[in-house]
């Protein structure tokens, strides 16, 4: 009996045999192989794809640097001229209304290494060239009657070294200078480091001292909140 149990099962063992030979069968062989290749295909398609758009990235984050440059340079030169001509050949001194691209001055920030134009308005096309005002003013453009002297002025965070994006590295008392249109500089010391909620508009309309203040905004990229960096003026 015992004999009979074990060729059985051999038998069946050797037919289970035959049967995943019989399975792998050179077309099956094929396929699989096919399958691979387009697995491969695809997956070198995709990083292919993933290191074109980061270098795009670069380059596009590079050129924007290079053009933010390039209008400091042209500030400077059209500035330099146009001091050397106010009140000459009957020239009047009318306030003309700026256009939202005008360059209204330059911010300077030593501890991070940084200088940029800063554009009249904001618009998400500016504020992907260069930093952005959009509200307050500078000391020299306030009257008595004005009461928003908290300049604030944002800019992008690309999670670098480009334009706004390490402000979160500022500590209290460094310094941040300001170059208005007339040359005036006007040198701000920082006094406070925070985040918000996105939907928090107070650092725009509320201050934290008597004197001329200056906001810095950025986003957080990670958490959604705006990176906050209040300085009070040291002298006017």
């Amino acid at each position: 009996m015992n004999q009979i149990i074990n060729i059985d099962f051999n038998k069946n063992v050797d037919n289970s045999k035959d049967m995943n030979n019989a399975q792998e069968t050179p077309s099956t062989k094929k396929i699989y192989k096919k399958i691979f290749n387009i697995q491969f295909f695809l997956s070198m398609l995709a990083i292919l794809i993933i290191i074109s758009l980061f270098i795009y990235y670069k380059i596009s984050l590079n050129n924007k640097e290079n053009f933010s440059n390039l209008l400091i340079n042209n500030y400077s030169i059209t500035k330099l001229y146009s001091n050397h001509n106010d009140n000459k050949n009957g020239i009047s001194d009318e306030i003309v209304p700026l256009e939202p691209d005008s360059i209204i001055g330059v911010i300077e920030i030593p501890s991070l290494n940084i200088s940029y134009p800063i554009f009249n308005e904001l618009s998400d096309d500016l504020l992907q060239t260069s930093p952005c005002r959009f509200y307050g003013d500078f000391p020299s453009e306030l009257t008595t009657n004005t009461t928003n002297s908290n300049l604030c002025i944002a800019g992008h965070n690309y999670d670098n070294s480009k334009f706004f994006s390490k402000i979160r590295q500022l500590n209290i008392r460094d310094k941040i200078f300001l170059y208005d249109i007339s040359d005036n500089k006007y040198i701000y010391s920082v006094i406070k480091n925070y985040e918000v909620k996105s939907d928090d508009l107070s650092p725009v309309y509320d201050t934290l001292t008597d004197s001329f203040e200056l906001t810095l905004v950025t986003c957080n990229n990670f958490n959604g909140n705006r990176i906050i960096i209040k300085a009070k003026i040291e002298d006017v």
